[in-house]
Order: C-alpha cells, then sequence, then structure tokens
C-alpha cells in the first residue's frame, strides 16, 4: 500500500481517474480512495474480502469506485504516466533505451461461464490470456487480454499502436506465437523491425530473390534450386493497396488484430492476402538469415523473450488474490483487470528502481566503483521487501514523500556506444 501511495504522490497518475460524466470527483477522498482501489483490483482481490483487511471502508465503496471512476482508457494514461516517469530515471538506461520491446502472452484461469473463456490447448485448462509488450527497461508498455484460442501475432501490432506513453519503440521481440508471414509483412510496413524467437525455425521455409538464384555456402536452405522463389511482380501489382492498408491500420480506420485475423483465415486465392504473405515471405527470410548469421543478435532476442516470461511471474505474484483466478465474467470487466495489474507491476517497478537508485548512491558516497554492466544484470522484479499479507495499514495515503531524485552519477552511455560499435562492426562483415 505505501508503494502504491507515493508512487501516486510522485507520478499523479490518480489524477487520471474519475466519473465517466467528467465532472470533479463526488468522493470525500478521492486520492485516497484511487490509491485503495488501484492496489485492491492490481492484486485481484475482491472488494468486499479487501475490505475485511483494509480499515475505513467497504467493499461496496471500492467496487462503486472501480465501476464508475475507472475505465480501460484513463488505466491506459495512468500506465503510460509511470511509463513516462520510470524512462525519465536514469537508472533506467542501465536496462535499455526504450527502442526495444517484447510481446508474450502468459495464461490466466477464469470461470468458465463467460464470453472470452476458452480451454487452452497448450495450458489444459479454461482461461485467456494476458498478452504484454514489455519494454527492454522492464516495465509494460501495454496489456491486452484475449481468448486463449487466438494465434498471439494478431494483437502484436495492435499493442505498438495503441502504446500512448513517450517510450515508442521500432524493434519488436516475441516467441513463435508472435509471428506469421502476414505478421511480419504488417509489422515492415508500418516501420517495425520484427525479430522473434522462432521455435523448430529449421522446419520454415527460406525463400530465393529469384529461380536461378544459388549460395555458396547456404544453398540447403532453401531447398531445391527454381523453387521457392518470390513473386516480385505480385508485389508491385499490389504494393498501393499493401500501403493503403497500412495506412487505414496506422490511422485507426481498421484495426491491425481485425485486419490479421481475416489475412489468417483468408482465402489464398485473394489478392490482398496473397501480397502480404508474398512481402511477409521476403521479410521473414532475411531476418532468418540475420538471427542465424549474428550470434550477439540472438543473445538479445533471448534476453529480451526471457525479460517477458519474468514479467509474467512477477505481475502473477502482484496479482495474487483469489488465487490468481479472475472472477469477473464481463470482457470488459475482465480487460481492466489486466490494466489493474499492468499499473501496480509498473508502479512496483518504478518504485524497486528508485530503491536501487538510491542503494547505489550511498555506495557511491562510500567510495564503491559502480560500472553500468554491473547495473544492468540487476533487475527491478524485486519482491524480498514486499508484504503481500496481513492488515493494509493506510496512514501513509495521509504522508507525502519527498520528492524523488531521477539523477544518478554513473555514465550509461558507454552501454549504448557498445551496442553501437557491436552493429558497426557487424554490418562492416
Amino acid at each position: 500500500m505505501g508503494i502504491v501511495a507515493r508512487t501516486a504522490y510522485w507520478v499523479d497518475w490518480w489524477q487520471r481517474f474519475g466519473p465517466v460524466s467528467g465532472n470533479e470527483p463526488k468522493l470525500g477522498d478521492p486520492f485516497g480512495r484511487y490509491v485503495i482501489t488501484t492496489f485492491v483490483k492490481g492484486t485481484n482481490m475482491g472488494p468486499y474480502e479487501a475490505a475485511r483487511h483494509i480499515p475505513g471502508v467497504s467493499g461496496h465503496e471500492l467496487a462503486y469506485t472501480a465501476n464508475r471512476h475507472f475505465s480501460i482508457v484513463l488505466l491506459n494514461e495512468a500506465i503510460a504516466d509511470l511509463v513516462n516517469a520510470h524512462a525519465r530515471l536514469d537508472i533506467s538506461q542501465a536496462w535499455g533505451d526504450g527502442t526495444t520491446v517484447a510481446a508474450d502472452g502468459t495464461h490466466m484461469d477464469t470461470y468458465l461461464d463467460n464470453l472470452l473463456a476458452e480451454t487452452s490447448v497448450r495450458y489444459g485448462k479454461p482461461g485467456g490470456i494476458a498478452y504484454h509488450h514489455i519494454s527492454d527497461t522492464y516495465v509494460a508498455l501495454f496489456t491486452h487480454f484475449i481468448p486463449c484460442g487466438v494465434w498471439e501475432a494478431v494483437y502484436i501490432i495492435e499493442g505498438l499502436l495503441k502504446n500512448s506513453s513517450e517510450v515508442q519503440p521500432t524493434t519488436v521481440h516475441a516467441d513463435t506465437q508472435g509471428q506469421s508471414q502476414p505478421v511480419f509483412a504488417l509489422a515492415h510496413l508500418l516501420g517495425f523491425d520484427l525479430m522473434p524467437r522462432i521455435r523448430n525455425w529449421k522446419g520454415l521455409t527460406f525463400y530465393r530473390p529469384s529461380k536461378t538464384t544459388e549460395y555458396v555456402h547456404i544453398d540447403a536452405l532453401f531447398g531445391e534450386v527454381g523453387k521457392n522463389v518470390i513473386d516480385w511482380d505480385l508485389i508491385e501489382s499490389q504494393f498501393r493497396h499493401l500501403m493503403k492498408v497500412a495506412v487505414s491500420v496506422q490511422e485507426g480506420v481498421i484495426s491491425s488484430s481485425t485486419l490479421l485475423k481475416r489475412l489468417r483465415s483468408g482465402s489464398k486465392k485473394n489478392a490482398t492476402y496473397a501480397s502480404f504473405r508474398e512481402v511477409g515471405r521476403v521479410i521473414r527470410t532475411v531476418q532468418l538469415l540475420r538471427y542465424l548469421s549474428d550470434p550477439a543478435l540472438r543473445r538479445r532476442v533471448t534476453a529480451a523473450t526471457n525479460r517477458t516470461e519474468a514479467f509474467n511471474v512477477f505481475s502473477q505474484w502482484i496479482g495474487f488474490g483469489n488465487r490468481g483466478v479472475i472472477a469477473d465474467n464481463d470482457p470488459v470487466e475482465q480487460e481492466k483487470a489486466m490494466k489493474f495489474n499492468a499499473l501496480l507491476t509498473n508502479a512496483v517497478i518504478f518504485h524497486n528502481a528508485l530503491d536501487i537508485a538510491e542503494i547505489v548512491r550511498q555506495l557511491l558516497e562510500e567510495g564503491w566503483k559502480i560500472e553500468p554492466e554491473d547495473l544492468a544484470h540487476i533487475s527491478p522484479y524485486l519482491t524480498e521487501h514486499i508484504n503481500r499479507f496481513g492488515e493494509y495499514s493506510t496512514h501513509e495515503l495521509g504522508i507525502q514523500p519527498e520528492a524523488y531524485d531521477p539523477k544518478l552519477d554513473v555514465d550509461f552511455t558507454q552501454l549504448r556506444d557498445q551496442d553501437l560499435t557491436a552493429a558497426g562492426l557487424r554490418r562492416a562483415a
């Protein structure tokens, strides 16, 4: 509760919330009510269960506030506030520069009697998927709640376009579920570099630029000579239409998830599907060759996808209430539950980053030499100092903390310089 209260004072994310009418909230203490509600919903505790452990509030008050003063749009704005504040911390430079994001989903248990729940073939139980876009600085940029039966790649572009924070990544990592030929094509047309970690990539087809193209050392990857050839004429004839579709997605005329669902299930005779598939074949072949030829790139992709898996564990640790089962049966409320959890998780990450920076400052004052490479190996997914259970004190709601210090006397530019130098050597080679 103290973490939520202090981050609310520091970042003012709580001021995003209010009644749907847009009027001033008719609450005696909107700050306290919003902080407590975020804590309760973010931990997945039911309002009436939470009221048994939090003095001075009732289950009805918490349920009313969550329903009437919090919306998906406002939760996204509050999440963006924390992402922006986290990006301005010097310590965040130890982990990345915000240009890379990794997307991955994790199974969430639900009850069977609702519109979104399905029995997952992968997990063998009913529920949905919390699909997160995790920045290279560890915070969640965007979160979806999607059905189990959908191919996760359908939502990978949607999260990037709906991310309203100042952190706008250009490189996207994912696992096998985060890619397909149309997804590679759409990502490329929108200016994103999709670089997934694909399971069993040996079974994928590599495409030649022409029937006569042969390679000295890697020709076996492309199969028989004269086959698996890109249809450049199709791409050229449909290119204007492809760009119109991409612009429509960029401008929000059509959602990327709707488009990709249609392209995934569309007829192979459909010209739009065929052209997206053909561009996707080009981009995926290039990306696979990059992945195979660059060990450093493989390490970065693995590290990024491992970070999303670590975030999934961390966010579920925070959402401990009701044994992790999403009790709401309304799809909108299920989506809000994921947003609440992402908001609370980002608040804890931000607070942990400040704690790490404060310890580093103390060590520097004692004369220790702190290398940026050392800080790069520290994760803000820390839990040992957090007590999740018991009676939740609200006394810190009335204590305004001192302003936090975002600065840290450590030169992180050498981390970026090392990355740029390595990239330059690879291009020269």
